[in-house]
């Protein structure tokens, strides 16, 4: 495949997972407006897990054969989707707004959901 068409599939991906991620976040302020907890990026990133787990699941072994997958989804889709920067953020501002349980949770819960979602699926 060529150098164009790899970022061609990169950047549509990651187009979709941006607006993916724009809409949950919308979605997650609609029935969250109130919470202090940055459920949105919670959200988006463990959809994120689940999708790049069961990608590499479904196509563990044929994964080299379908390049497409791996720019269009795993690096496109998923690294648009994700939101590391934004959680990073999230998590300074709770501690920044004197909510140091809730910035802790934030990381134990982030990190432990998407390590645990990705560690089940690759497994299996």
């Amino acid at each position: 495949m060529s150098s164009a068409a790899l970022i061609a599939l990169i950047f549509v991906g990651g187009g979709l997972g941006s607006i993916a991620r724009f809409g949950v976040g919308k979605m997650a302020l609609h029935y969250y407006a109130d919470g202090k907890f940055p459920l949105g990026t919670l959200i988006a990133n463990t959809l994120a897990c689940i999708i790049l787990g069961v990608t590499l699941y479904i196509f563990k072994d044929r994964l080299l054969e379908n390049d497409w997958i791996k720019y269009f989804v795993i690096i496109g889709f998923c690294g648009g989707f994700s939101t590391f920067s934004t959680f990073s953020l999230d998590t300074v501002r709770l501690f920044s707004d004197g909510l140091f349980l809730v910035g802790v949770l934030n990381i134990l819960i982030s990190v432990a959901l998407g390590i645990s979602i990705l560690w089940v699926l690759i497994k299996i």
